[in-house]
């Protein structure tokens, strides 16, 4: 069976699906959808009505790329008043051999959320953190023989109400969400180095409204806090000192624009109409002094929110989100951050951008939890697999083309 999944990333600035495939534990990107977000504040739905119609439009743009719907995804949810808890659960052993099935650890991670759940939250995830066969601890217990398994887990759970705006504004567009992610989860998964699961870190992703701030202990998600500000606040700087649109500020800010003044030059220059009608000439080391003072305040709030969020020694802080594809960001952060740091950086084909780092994360996260489960998915059936396929598609070549004028030099003779 092919391993399909689809995975819905609702923005403040932009609406993300995406359908990936993985193929030898790699993941190949079939199709990208993108849509100016509507509806949304700060990561939350606060108009369903100008929100439904940009998330149709995002699957209408979907199916014409792959001439079938997408009718299931796995969906972000943010980071707001997300809570973990660690829990225990067991499961008795009651095959004739004793042996360690998947069953048996799929039954001993709902007993460590048996009861644990407010009646106001929505379990997230469950993160296995050590697990034990009878009085053994192990790091794998599957095929291991024994007659009891316990683990240690953590439970991440967001608040039902949010989730459930969510789910409703979807189902009413008939899409299904198969499974629900927390961002800080996904771009923990989609920007993974080979040290993070034995360290203490920090993921920091700068997106439109808010900079969401997650620690990680040895690969567990332990505490997240988002900061109300992002690259929207750059935007509304520009637009205010310059008197120009908010569209153009943005324009200025990714296009010319630096997030380290120190390499911007006072010579590059655009010429721009304000909206009083007068022209105006806007150099680049101006402009990026103005980005730079913003960034540099959102990395400052970063730095305090983590010493907030963990006492122990961070080992590393990952730094993605839309906003850190600004030019010199390395430099910026070099500056910020004393700590060893890394700059996210999403290079799949089809999606090499760190605006789709939480995207591409929970398609990279749900293969996690499918083979943790020895579970298959494919987000389509088998008919819509023969169509994706191509087995029913039939080739159009136009005459006039080279390639067809190559076969009708070999069919018509």
């Amino acid at each position: 069976m092919r391993k399909i999944i689809a995975s819905l990333d609702i923005g403040t600035s932009s609406i993300k699906l995406i359908v990936g495939e993985f193929i030898k534990n790699r993941l190949n990107i079939l199709c990208t959808s993108e849509v100016p977000s509507k509806g949304i504040k700060k990561g939350l739905i606060v108009r369903k009505d100008e929100l439904l119609p940009v998330l149709k439009e995002t699957f209408h743009k979907a199916e014409e790329m792959l001439g079938i719907p997408v009718r299931e995804v796995v969906l972000s949810v943010p980071a707001y008043y997300t809570e973990a808890q660690i829990s225990e659960g067991t499961s008795t052993i009651t095959n004739e051999d004793h042996v360690v099935t998947y069953q048996d650890l799929i039954r001993a991670m709902h007993a460590a959320s048996y009861n644990k759940i407010g009646e106001d939250e929505e379990l997230i995830s469950i993160l296995p953190t050590t697990f034990k066969v009878d009085n053994t601890v192990v790091k794998n217990p599957i095929n291991m023989i024994g007659k009891k398994l316990a683990l240690k887990a953590v439970l991440i759970t967001a608040p039902k109400s949010s989730v459930n705006d969510f789910l409703r504004v979807l189902e009413a567009i008939g899409v299904k969400v198969v499974d629900v992610v927390i961002s800080p989860l996904a771009d923990y998964a989609a920007n993974p180095f080979k040290e993070a699961n034995t360290k203490v870190g920090a993921v920091i992703n700068i997106g439109d409204e808010t900079t969401t701030v997650s620690i990680f202990n040895k690969g567990i998600l332990t505490k997240a806090e988002v900061i109300e500000l992002g690259g929207g606040n750059i935007d509304n700087d520009i637009a205010y000192i310059y008197k120009i649109t908010k569209k153009d500020a943005r324009e200025l800010k990714e296009h010319l624009g630096l997030a380290c003044s120190d390499m911007a030059r006072s010579e590059e220059k655009v010429t721009l109409t304000d909206r009083l009608g007068e022209e105006l000439v806007i150099n680049q080391l101006d402009l990026s002094e103005i980005i730079e003072s913003r960034l540099r305040e959102i990395l400052e709030l970063v730095k305090k929110q983590i010493n907030l969020l963990t006492k122990r020694e961070i080992e590393y802080i990952i730094v993605t989100g839309g906003s850190s594809e600004m030019g010199d960001f390395n430099n910026l952060i070099d500056k910020v951050f004393t700590k060893p740091h890394i700059l996210g950086k999403i290079d799949i084909v089809g999606v090499r951008n760190n605006k789709f780092s939480t995207a591409v994360g929970i398609i990279k996260y749900y293969n996690g939890r499918l083979r943790l489960k020895n579970k298959e998915y494919s987000v389509f059936n088998l008919d819509e697999l023969e169509i994706l396929s191509g087995i029913h598609k039939k080739v159009s070549i136009n005459e006039n083309s080279i390639l067809g004028k190559l076969f009708g030099y070999f069919f018509d003779s």
